[in-house]
Order: C-alpha cells, then sequence, then structure tokens
C-alpha cells in the first residue's frame, strides 16, 4: 500500500488532516495507495504559500526559468520507471505504455515549454502602446486520471514559464503520479511555494480551489459536468477559468479510401490507452459502399490486441480505470445491442483470459445510427461503431452533429482531407492519424472547453496582456 496522505505545501511534506481514501488496483479490485482528501482549510495554507511565493517568482528571470525547467526534465527523467509503476498500479496503463508514451509525454512538455519560452516575446510595439505578457498570478490546477502526467505537464510547465505559482489537485483515481512529481520538483530546486500539491477528490478539495478568493486562475481537465460545476464555483471571484472537457470524435473516412493503409492508425486512437482519450475517434464514417469492408479491417485489427495484467510487460491494453466505469462502457455496448446495432466482436463482460478486474472486451459494432446512446456518449474505451453515409456532405453533418468539438480525424488522400478539415467544428483535426503535435494548440470548440494548451498558445493562457500608453519606444 502506498501512502500518499501528506501534502506539499510551501516547500514541504505535511500530514494530510482530511478523510482517508483508498486507491483501488482496477486490475485486481484491492486498495493499492491511501491518500487524504484535503480541506478547505488546507487548500488555503497551500493558496497562502503560494502567494507569498509569487511576489518573488513572478520577478524571476527568462533564464533563470529556462534553467528550473530544464533540472526539472532531468529528475524527472531519474523518475520514469517509478512513473510508469504508480500509473500501471492505479489507473492500469500497461507498465510499458505507462513508461513510454504516459511518461515521456509529460517530459515533451517540460522540455517544450523551455523551448518556447527561450523565443517568447513579452513586449510590442503596437502604435503608441506597448503590450506585455505577465504572470498571471495564482493557479489551481485539476487533472484528470487518463493521461495524468500529459495534463499535469500542460499545465505545470507553462504556468512555471510564465513566473505563475500553483496549486494541484490530481485526480484522486491515479495520485501517484503526482506525488513522485512533487518530489522531482523538490529535487530540482523549486522554490517555496511555487508548486504545491494537495491531493483530494472533487466536491472537497476541488470545489476550495475553484472557490478560493485568492487563486487568480484555475485550469481544468476532465469531463463536461465537472468543468460545468468549477466555472459555476469560479463566477463569484470572476476568476478566469480555462478547461479541456470531453470529446466524441468522428473518424469521417472518405470515399475511395484505401481502408487497409489509413484505417490502421487512426483505429489505434480508439484502443490506445484501453480507450481512455477524449481524443479518440470511435465515431468510425464510412461510405456505405465501403462497408463491408471496413468491417473486417476494423474487426481483424480490433482482434489482434490483446487484453491483459497491466504490471506484465508488453503491447496489450488494460483495464479502465474503475467500476464506475466499467459499468459504464458495458451499459453503452448493451445499449447498442438492445437498439438494434449489430455486435461484430467483443460485447459485454470480462475478456476470457481474465476473471477480476475493470477489463473491457475490446469491441466492435456495425449498423449503429445517429440518434443511439452508442453514437451521442463519450464511451471511454476500447469500443469502435462504423457508421454509414451516402454522401460527403452527410458524412460531415454527421461528425458535427454533437456537442462536443475536442477533435475530429479524417481517413484518407491527405490533399481531399485538407479540403475536408475546415468544414469540421473541432480544435484539432487530424489527417491519417489521431494524436496532437505537442507544440501546437490542443483545445475544443463547444462543450469541450475553453482556451488552449500546448506551446506558446499554452504559455500565453497563464498570463496577463498589459496594454502601456505613452512609454518610450
Amino acid at each position: 500500500m502506498h501512502d500518499y496522505t501528506q501534502h506539499y505545501i510551501d516547500g514541504a511534506w505535511v500530514p494530510g488532516e482530511g478523510a482517508v481514501r483508498d486507491v483501488i488496483s482496477p486490475s485486481t479490485e484491492e486498495a493499492v495507495s491511501q491518500i487524504k482528501v484535503a480541506t478547505k482549510g488546507e487548500v488555503d495554507r497551500a493558496v497562502q504559500a503560494a502567494r507569498k511565493a509569487f511576489h518573488s517568482f513572478s520577478q524571476t528571470s527568462v533564464e533563470d526559468r529556462v534553467a528550473l525547467l530544464g533540472r526539472i526534465a532531468e529528475e524527472y527523467k531519474k523518475r520514469v520507471p517509478d512513473f510508469g509503476r504508480a500509473m500501471a498500479e492505479e489507473m492500469g496503463a500497461p507498465v510499458s505504455f505507462a513508461s513510454t508514451a504516459q511518461s515521456l509525454a509529460g517530459l515533451a512538455h517540460f522540455g517544450i515549454t523551455a523551448k518556447t519560452l527561450k523565443d517568447f516575446q513579452f513586449s510590442e510595439r503596437l502604435g503608441n502602446a506597448h503590450v506585455v505578457y505577465e504572470p498571471i498570478g495564482v493557479v489551481g490546477m485539476i487533472t484528470p486520471w487518463n493521461w495524468p502526467l500529459n495534463q499535469i505537464a500542460l499545465k505545470v510547465a507553462p504556468a512555471l514559464a510564465a513566473g505563475d505559482t500553483m496549486i494541484l489537485k490530481p485526480s484522486e483515481e491515479c495520485p501517484g503520479c503526482a506525488h513522485i512529481l512533487a518530489e522531482v520538483m523538490h529535487a530540482a530546486g523549486v522554490p517555496a511555494g511555487v508548486f504545491n500539491l494537495v491531493q483530494g477528490d472533487g466536491p472537497t478539495t476541488g470545489e476550495a480551489i475553484s472557490a478560493h478568493p485568492d487563486i487568480d486562475m484555475v485550469s481544468f481537465t476532465g469531463s463536461t459536468r465537472a468543468g460545468i460545476l468549477i466555472a459555476k464555483a469560479a463566477a463569484d471571484t470572476v476568476k478566469r477559468v480555462h478547461t479541456e472537457l470531453g470529446g466524441k470524435a468522428a473518424n469521417v473516412v472518405l470515399p475511395g479510401a484505401d481502408l487497409s493503409a489509413v484505417l490502421p492508425p487512426t483505429i489505434q486512437g480508439v484502443l490506445a490507452n484501453s480507450g481512455q482519450s477524449c481524443i479518440a475517434p470511435t465515431r468510425v464514417l464510412v461510405h456505405k459502399d465501403q462497408m463491408a469492408e471496413a468491417t473486417q479491417v476494423v474487426k481483424a485489427i480490433v482482434e489482434s490486441v490483446p487484453v491483459g495484467d497491466p504490471l506484465t510487460e508488453g503491447a496489450h491494453i488494460g483495464p479502465v480505470v474503475n467500476k464506475a466505469q466499467f459499468d459504464k462502457i458495458q451499459s453503452l455496448i448493451q445499449s447498442a445491442i438492445d437498439e438494434g446495432a449489430t455486435l461484430e466482436t467483443g460485447g459485454t463482460g470480462l475478456p476470457t483470459n481474465v476473471n477480476r478486474g475493470y477489463f473491457i472486451r475490446p469491441t466492435v459494432f456495425t449498423g449503429v445510427t445517429p440518434d443511439m446512446r452508442i453514437a451521442n456518449e463519450e464511451i471511454f474505451g476500447p469500443v469502435a461503431t462504423l457508421m454509414t453515409y451516402d454522401t460527403l456532405d452527410q458524412a460531415i453533418e454527421i461528425a458535427n452533429d454533437t456537442p462536443y468539438g475536442l477533435s475530429a480525424t479524417i481517413s484518407g488522400d491527405p490533399a481531399e482531407a485538407a479540403k475536408v478539415a475546415p468544414r469540421l467544428r473541432a480544435g484539432l483535426v487530424t489527417i491519417n492519424s489521431w494524436g496532437p503535435d505537442s507544440f501546437a494548440p490542443f483545445g475544443g470548440y463547444k462543450q469541450s472547453g475553453n482556451g488552449r494548451e500546448g506551446g506558446v498558445y499554452g504559455l500565453k493562457e497563464f498570463m496577463e496582456v498589459k496594454t502601456v500608453v505613452g512609454a518610450p519606444a
């Protein structure tokens, strides 16, 4: 049992005062870690430490902050095996995947942010005015469990680069990565109070962060439902609210596409991380004349992916994070069966090679129609739904017919795909791939959130813009 019952406040580890909460392994259904839920008073102490540290840290030089990001990256590299095991135990990412794609995504953001900071122009002349970028202040960060280090780094790195101070509340489903990262920050010499970690849940700790009058900005990644609650809690203090929320990505397969070439890299987005990615292109839209071939190709891809123990090295996928997610996915699969979709492979229940845990059978449905529940709700599991269209205009209409707008994928000729991309209402459009570019802005349209993360756009999110009129040129 890992003990994460301490918080990291003002440069020191302090015993937690709140209720004890067990973290349940999704592969064994047994407790693997323990946290204490930070109280409103503990959040307040973290905010006071951050506010005090802001006065000096906000005045540090760009060179000093670049060097700090470099030291963090070096210390981070030493702990990659620890990060990988923590994710395998707590949220079920297989250790091979957790130690590479998951851990290295976080590391990359520290490096990219350092480069961005070196090149960033903090001041520009516009007419008779100087426009300058300044740190926003104290930032509250609330992060999810599905790509824990990636999402933490996308907030912590640009906040440090901007000269902000911060309070991080990671997901209570996967607290180990954040605890280890706090150790990394301490070893790298981050000044006391600049980075503070409080473990906890949404209703207690997250609420206290969102509503705190001395927090200048809240940055949240998670569900649209939770994002709405955070925005409402933050409204009374008119703080900036930056959110990256849910998604329901479509994969528009262009008519006449070479399916055996273009589908494997995009269907991987449905399977990677056991489907627990907000940009997973689960709605596969295929021209009616190619549906039979597409079914064969997608079914073969999905059936080739094994499911197994996340603590074992290999290319398999692990369980989903917890029982609530397992039950939701089982319900969505059953709903598709009940509503008349055709189950091509997978289905409800555990895979045959396991007898416990929250493992999902990789699943493919055909005959899915836009009115079905599985076509509208975010699945967050390894489930692909194939839908037909008659014309490309109809496919685009179906792709856009969702309250979300985080990402969309196009499979087919890149030149033709580039013509379709402007018609898709999503913050990220990928062609013959499904992942973002870490240097480019990432964020959504509609109910997928406000603001952008990554590179120079992510850095600007953590800054205020000031206009100075009349200063000498």
